[in-house]
């Protein structure tokens, strides 16, 4: 069973760091393209950055410069460092895989025919 697990969010002030993994289990981990996306209420679903299964990045132009997205293929993990963290930061994020165009979509809730999605984990941003 595909399983994607993801952790490490939380609240923190404007300027914060945080340090979101998600776990994967249940396919080969090395060939898919994975990708983080968030949602915030009232916001569509947001693609925030990709890393395909040989390394390639992409990085929505909001978070450019802030965010790093990084994988281990040997702990089947995908990391996104969060630096600089914004209140428009604030979001549920999600990761999925294989990470695919959710432009138009509308919900993060909507592409889970589409890919696979965990559960999401929270991050606030404070002023």
């Amino acid at each position: 069973e595909v399983q994607l697990v993801e952790s490490g969010g939380g609240s923190v002030q404007a300027g914060g760091s945080l340090r979101l993994s998600c776990t994967a289990s249940g396919f080969t981990f090395d060939d898919v393209d994975m990708g983080w996306y968030r949602q915030a209420p009232g916001n569509e679903c947001e693609l925030v950055s990709d890393i395909s299964s040989d390394g390639n990045t992409y990085y929505a132009d909001s978070v450019k410069g802030r965010f790093t997205i990084s994988r281990d293929n040997a702990k089947n993990t995908m990391y996104l460092q969060m630096n600089s963290l914004k209140p428009v930061d604030t979001a549920v994020y999600y990761c999925a895989a294989p990470a695919i165009d959710v432009r138009g979509l509308g919900t993060c809730e909507s592409a889970r025919k589409r890919s696979y999605w965990g559960q999401g984990t929270q991050v606030t941003v404070s002023s």
